[in-house]
C-alpha cells in the first residue's frame, strides 16, 4: 500500500470529524465566519501559518527541504441555501446545507495538510493550500485570484477535486480539454406602469412583456446557435405582482446560460439583451439585463491530466481512474478561473452509489443527498501524493 495512503487511513477519524463539524455548521456565499475560523484553527494546530487574503479566502503554504516549483491544492467551503432533510446525526439545522459536498472537500484538504506535514522532507518545492469561499456564486475563485492567490510564490500548476454522488466510491473521473461548461447568471428587470386589473389600458403590463421576452428567448438556442455547439439557456425565476387584480410595475426574470465555448456564451448574453430591450420597447415598457456573475468553461491541461491521474492510480488503483475525451456535462465550476491562469486539473471523485448503499442514491444539490465518508482518507491521500509527486518530477 502507498505510504501516504497508509498514513491517511490512520487519521480517518480526524478527517471525518473535520467534515462533520463543517457539515453541521454550513454557511453560504462569500462570508463564512465559522467555517473560516475552524479551518484556520486546524491549520495552525498542524503547524501552518494561514492567511486570509480576501473575505473568507484562506491560504497556507508548506515548503520542503529542497527548492522547486509551486503546486496549488484548492478546496471550496461554501454551502447552499436549502434545508437539509437527511437523518444524519450531524445534520444541519440552520436552513442551509452542504448538499454539494464542499464540506468533504475542505475536510480532505485539511487531511492532506496534515499528511504533508508528516512528509515535509519529501516535498521538493512549495505546496499552496487554498480554502475558497463562494464557489456556488462564482465569485470565490475570481476574488482569490485578484487577491494574489497565484503569486508569492508564483503557482506553476493547480489541482482541485469534487466529490460526486452517484459515482462509485473512490472512482476518479477526469475529462481532457474543455470538460465543464461556462455559466453566466443574469437578471432581466422589466418595467411597466402599474394599474388596476379592470383597466389595463391605463397602464403598461410588465407581466405581458416578460412573457413575450421569455417565449422569444426560447428561439435563441433553436435558431441562432449551431447544432454542433452545446449551449443551454434557462429561466429559473419569474416573479412579479402581489395581488390577482393589480398589474404590477415591475417583473423579474433570472436565469443562466451554459456553454462550452466562451464566445457562444457571450453571443447568447448579447442576444438576451437585444431581445429583452426591444420587446419591452415594442410594448411601451423598458427592460434591463444585468449580469449577476459568470464563470468561463473549465479547461483541463491534458499533460497535467495524464501525469496526475497516474499518481492517483497509486492511491485508488488502475481500474478506478478513468480519463475521458470530451466534456462531462453542462454543469459549471468556478475553478475554471484558475485554469485560464495556470495549468490546472479538475477531477471528479466518486462518493457512492445506491447499489453500495441506498442512502447514497440521491443526486447532488438534493436535500437528502448523503456522501460516503469512507472516501475521505483516500481523497486526502490523492491530494497530498499528487502534489508531492508532481513537484518531484517537475523540478
Amino acid at each position: 500500500m502507498n505510504k501516504v495512503l497508509e498514513q491517511a487511513k490512520l487519521i480517518k477519524e480526524d478527517i471525518v470529524s473535520y467534515r462533520r463539524t463543517i457539515h453541521k455548521n454550513p454557511e453560504v456565499g462569500a462570508e463564512l465566519p465559522k467555517t473560516k475560523k475552524f479551518v484556520m484553527e486546524k491549520l495552525k494546530e498542524f503547524g501552518y501559518e494561514p492567511k486570509e487574503i480576501c473575505e473568507s479566502g484562506i491560504v497556507a503554504t508548506i515548503e520542503g527541504s529542497k527548492p522547486g516549483k509551486t503546486f496549488l491544492l484548492r478546496a471550496d467551503m461554501d454551502a447552499l441555501p436549502m434545508k437539509e432533510a437527511t437523518n444524519c446525526e450531524f445534520k444541519s439545522t440552520n436552513g442551509s446545507m452542504h448538499s454539494c459536498g464542499h464540506d468533504m472537500h475542505a475536510a480532505m484538504l485539511l487531511g492532506a495538510a496534515k499528511l504533508l506535514k508528516q512528509n515535509q522532507e519529501q516535498i521538493e518545492g512549495t505546496i499552496k493550500l487554498v480554502f475558497q469561499p463562494d464557489e456556488e456564486g462564482f465569485t470565490g475563485a475570481k476574488n482569490m485570484i485578484n487577491a494574489g492567490v497565484l503569486l508569492n510564490p508564483t503557482v506553476d500548476a493547480a489541482l482541485a477535486m469534487h466529490v460526486y454522488s452517484g459515482a462509485p466510491s473512490n472512482m476518479v473521473l477526469c475529462g481532457l480539454g474543455t470538460s465543464m461548461a461556462g455559466c453566466i447568471r443574469f437578471r432581466i428587470v422589466v418595467k411597466g406602469t402599474g394599474c388596476h386589473g379592470a383597466m389595463p389600458e391605463t397602464g403598461v403590463d410588465p407581466i405581458n412583456i416578460a412573457a413575450h421576452i421569455y417565449l422569444s428567448l426560447q428561439e435563441v438556442i433553436s435558431r441562432e446557435i449551431a447544432a454542433t455547439e452545446s449551449a443551454v439557456l434557462t429561466i429559473g425565476k419569474f416573479a412579479g405582482g402581489d395581488a390577482p387584480n393589480i398589474i404590477p410595475s415591475e417583473v423579474f426574470l433570472e436565469g443562466t446560460i451554459r456553454n462550452l465555448n466562451k464566445e457562444v456564451g457571450e453571443f447568447i448574453f448579447k442576444r438576451i439583451n437585444e431581445i429583452a430591450t426591444s420587446t419591452a420597447k415594442m410594448f411601451r415598457g423598458e427592460a434591463e439585463v444585468i449580469e449577476l456573475s459568470s464563470v468561463p468553461p473549465l479547461t483541463n491541461n491534458n499533460d497535467l491530466a495524464h501525469e496526475l491521474t497516474g499518481y492517483m492510480k497509486d492511491i485508488v488503483g488502475e481500474k478506478s481512474v478513468s480519463v475521458l475525451e470530451g466534456n462531462g456535462g453542462m454543469g459549471s465550476e468556478d475553478f475554471a478561473s484558475y485554469s485560464y491562469e495556470v495549468p490546472s486539473l479538475y477531477v471528479i471523485f466518486g462518493a457512492g452509489t445506491k447499489e453500495e448503499n441506498p442512502l447514497f442514491g440521491k443526486p447532488m444539490h438534493h436535500e437528502e443527498v448523503v456522501f460516503n465518508e469512507d472516501i475521505l482518507p483516500n481523497g486526502s491521500a490523492i491530494l497530498a501524493h499528487s502534489a508531492i509527486s508532481w513537484l518531484k518530477n517537475n523540478k
